[in-house]
């Protein structure tokens, strides 16, 4: 464990966490949403730091990032927990379980696994990384000294400080905008839309970032959904801003049908009315 950052110290030794917008008020000896942050008699620690519950080799591709060192192959890294509770989670086993087998890490070890495995970077992926954000700060900053980019594979529910203080470090981001809905965000991800949008425009203005957009039937699947979505990629991020749309596949809590390959061509035509850069995965 390591003390975290971005909290405030209330009276009785409870704390609000102040890293990301669920703000938890957290009593001594609780976790916060994303069961990696405790308060332990007044001082808020990071539970994940330096554990990792998967580390592999991807192609740069998997993230998805398709218009950054194409073709490459980076070391990817991920813990446990999430700040966001989507009821359609591919990687639930690590971000909704408390029982996940860790394995401990140091930023130097990883940076030097990084060098061994000829990486050009890390992405911090598979969980959420900014619940790792005391980790994934320390790695980058050693990664960075090495010469060595760091990526994040992100939800983009961050508070506007903690986001300001890491991109510095940061080269490159794929951001999961999930719908142009709040109430699809309150209702189907236990979050809200606002701060990813901020997220993804602060993001913009300082590394370079390509969008995923899961498309769920009849969840955020109609026409005007998408139209929305496309058209703010299009005014705040421009039209270069490659967009990833990926099929839904039940999963974790959610059993609605899989996503008609039919959905993601319309979509794709829709995006590429305005976007120059529009994929599909999970097809």
């Amino acid at each position: 464990m390591k003390k975290a950052l971005y909290y405030e110290n209330l009276p009785d030794n409870i704390i609000k966490c102040t890293l990301c917008p669920q703000n938890c008020v957290i009593p001594p000896d609780k976790k916060g949403f994303c069961k990696a942050r405790i308060n332990i008699k007044g001082e808020l620690f990071s539970e994940n730091y330096g554990k990792v519950s998967s580390i592999a080799l991807d192609p740069i591709e998997k993230k998805p990032l398709y218009h950054y060192h194409p073709g490459e192959h980076i070391l990817s890294v991920g813990t446990k927990g999430c700040n966001l509770r989507c009821m359609f989670c591919q990687n639930w086993s690590i971000s909704q379980s408390e029982n996940v087998i860790l394995e401990a890490i140091t930023p130097a070890k990883l940076t030097e696994q990084a060098k061994k495995h000829n990486s050009f970077g890390i992405a911090y992926t598979y969980n959420e990384p900014f619940i790792w954000y005391e980790f994934v700060l320390d790695c980058a900053r050693i990664a960075r000294e090495n010469k060595i980019e760091n990526i994040l594979v992100t939800n983009g529910f961050i508070n506007e400080k903690p986001l300001e203080d890491i991109l510095p470090l940061i080269d490159a981001m794929n951001i999961d905008l999930k719908a142009m809905d709040n109430e699809f965000y309150k209702k189907i991800c236990g979050g809200t839309l606002e701060p990813v949008l901020n997220a993804i425009k602060k993001a913009n203005k300082k590394c370079h970032i390509e969008l995923t957009n899961l498309i769920i039937p009849t969840l955020n699947d109609s026409k005007e959904t998408i139209e929305k979505l496309v058209d703010w990629i299009y005014v705040n991020c421009g039209k270069e801003t490659p967009l990833h749309f990926s099929r839904y596949f039940p999963c974790y809590k959610m059993d609605l049908p899989i996503t008609p390959l039919e959905t993601l061509k319309r979509a794709e035509a829709i995006a590429k009315k305005k976007l120059k850069y529009v994929y599909l995965g999970n097809v």
